[in-house]
């Protein structure tokens, strides 16, 4: 009687306990919840309306790009102003979004002016007809932004991480008006494999307020009208993966043309001043040669014009060489927008080979593309739901999956770590490119 008085005594402290332990990591997890409400609302709105602001500033020096074809011809000059303008900001050793990347992952410092920095920058190239894109400029803007909101609120390590990404969300989500793609993109570009999804909560979060911020302020979320879906049958899947076959090669080609001029550039022009002027002369003399302006600033108006079936054969590979031309010259952008022209001008051109309509082949060869170069098959995913709608979802996802698969461990972020192999269940922890 007493063993069993004593062995019930013990059982119920037990369950006290197991209850105590319970209510403790329900209320501080009420905590955390509400403190990341206030803290995601807060990026949300700063980054959201700093992103409409850049959104509109770029959209006008395009218009005022067209308007004024000389503006090309001071390409050159503009490259001088930024080179300039980072190194008396102290800030000429600028890693791009790859310190955006090693800032999430090791909590590496980023300053706040690299938010106006690489605005004014990526402005700058837009007006005078560098093809660049303006994602770059998103991510940085959003993580530095927030990371100096981080400092300011005295969040110890983990949680500055954290914040960091809900800028990095909210930044890419104010530009392209695509809120899951741009939460997942978040957590799953720095390292590939492995998913922070402790940060899952306070990115979509960032990533919806950002959105409702810059639609109130006249932002408009990209979309795109696909054509020629084919039904779910054994020919689409056998054409979809051959043409997310083809998507990985691009990618592939993508990073080693980008890898070889940037070598090129850091080993015969070693000087910055040098290396921009060059490279901007050489942009300005490759559209010249190209007789149009359809491969300057991101080439927007190329990627619809592919989704309604028509797309120069050599399209991607000229954006491509002009983009690498740019942004290796130390011009400022982002490198996404340009894979989505390269993406969507090869599939709608070369998908039709395969049998596939001009509109569907751009929406897989987008995607895949994007998949390949950035190395994230869920945000690749989500941009096509965001972007395309539901309709054929299943075969865009299976040129992700394919392309993510064959593109092997080159990227465009050099800071990128993949943390496991692409062919099979095991641990490799290497550096995108490596």
């Amino acid at each position: 009687m007493l063993e069993g008085g004593k062995m019930m005594e013990e059982k119920e402290k037990q369950n006290q306990t197991a209850s105590q332990k319970i209510t403790h990591h329900m209320m501080q997890g009420a905590g955390v919840f509400v403190r990341w409400i206030f803290f995601s609302v807060i990026i949300g709105v700063l980054v959201g309306a700093v992103g409409v602001g850049f959104h509109h500033a770029i959209a006008q020096v395009t218009a005022w790009r067209k308007t004024y074809p000389f503006l090309l011809f001071g390409l050159p000059l503009a490259g001088l102003f930024i080179v300039w303008l980072y190194r008396v900001c102290d800030m000429a050793r600028d890693g791009g979004t790859n310190l955006v990347l090693i800032s999430v992952r090791d909590n590496a410092p980023i300053r706040l002016r690299t938010a106006p920095l690489i605005i004014v920058a990526t402005v700058l190239t837009h007006l005078f007809g560098g093809s660049s894109g303006r994602e770059g400029a998103a991510l940085q803007m959003g993580s530095s932004i927030s990371a100096y909101v981080g400092r300011f609120m005295r969040l110890d390590d983990k949680d500055e991480r954290v914040i960091k990404m809900c800028g990095m969300a909210a930044g890419f989500s104010a530009l392209f008006g695509t809120p899951l793609a741009a939460a997942v993109f978040a957590m799953e570009v720095v390292s590939v494999g492995v998913m922070y999804y402790a940060a899952m909560f306070p990115c979509l979060l960032a990533s919806l307020v950002a959105l409702m911020t810059a639609r109130a302020l006249g932002g408009v979320p990209e979309a795109f009208l696909v054509f020629g879906i084919p039904q779910l049958t054994p020919l689409a899947l056998v054409q979809v993966v051959a043409l997310g076959v083809l998507c990985a090669l691009v990618a592939v080609l993508f990073c080693k043309v980008f890898g070889i001029l940037h070598r090129f550039y850091a080993r015969y022009l070693p000087n910055p001043y040098v290396r921009v002027l060059v490279g901007g002369c050489l942009v300005v003399v490759f559209t010249l040669l190209l007789g149009n302006r359809d491969y300057n600033g991101a080439g927007m108006e190329q990627i619809w014009r592919a989704f309604t079936g028509y797309a120069h054969p050599a399209a991607f590979l000229i954006k491509m060489v002009l983009t690498a031309l740019t942004l290796g010259a130390g011009f400022k952008g982002g490198e996404i927008v340009p894979a989505f022209f390269v993406g969507a001008t090869f599939g709608c051109y070369y998908g039709r080979f395969l049998g596939l309509s001009g509109s569907f082949g751009a929406g897989v060869g987008m995607v895949a593309v994007f998949c390949g170069v950035t190395n994230c098959p869920l945000t690749s995913i989500l941009l096509a739901y965001e972007l395309f709608g539901g309709d054929g979802l299943l075969l865009f996802a299976l040129g992700c999956a394919v392309s993510y698969m064959l593109s092997g461990y080159s990227g465009l972020y050099s800071a990128q770590k993949i943390m496991y192999s692409k062919l099979r269940p095991e641990f490799i922890a290497r550096q995108s490119g490596e």
